[in-house]
């Protein structure tokens, strides 16, 4: 790939965690739930942190055209695993701002996987391809915990309007 070309998708990266750490701020700040708020600062945190190294990704590239050496820790989302707890799960109104808020960012952590994803199957630099993977179970981590939450609503949603077939 072309350093021209990796340099495009390091921008679009960038865009696409600013949006996503954001989006995860604003949602913190909106928020009344202590337990939900904490959980979306970790998750801007987290994005926040994608931000950093892609930036270091971004001035090497432009600077001398490779990819740095960067040390990419082995475990996604632990920050995000730990802070999930049932007061979390109790405290989210499953028709409510924060369930709403939960589904868009599905969609836009989906969205990531998908991104971070293509790029890696793309690319046969061996530090691009490592930093895209990276990304993607970085992601996919915060998707799987994502839609674990919102699966915990719908069920509670479906109990209190009993749902359920008799």
């Amino acid at each position: 790939m072309s350093t021209e070309k990796a340099v495009e998708i390091i921008k679009g990266a960038i865009l696409l965690e600013t949006r996503g750490k954001a989006f995860y701020k604003k949602t913190a700040e909106q928020t009344g739930s202590q337990a939900v708020k904490e959980f979306f600062e970790n998750m801007a945190m987290e994005e926040d942190e994608h931000i950093k190294i892609l930036s270091e990704q971004f001035k090497s590239l432009v600077s001398d055209g490779t990819m740095a050496s960067v040390k990419l820790s082995s475990s996604a989302s632990e920050i995000s695993a730990a802070v999930l707890s049932e007061k979390i799960k109790k405290e989210i109104d499953g028709a409510g701002y924060e369930a709403s808020a939960i589904s868009a960012a599905i969609a836009m952590e989906d969205k990531a996987v998908s991104f971070y994803s293509d790029r890696a199957k793309k690319t046969d630099d061996p530090a691009e391809k490592d930093l895209y993977n990276w990304l993607t179970n970085w992601e996919k981590g915060h998707l799987n915990l994502l839609m674990a939450i919102d699966k915990e609503l719908q069920e509670s949603v479906w109990n209190d309007n009993q749902f359920w077939p008799m």
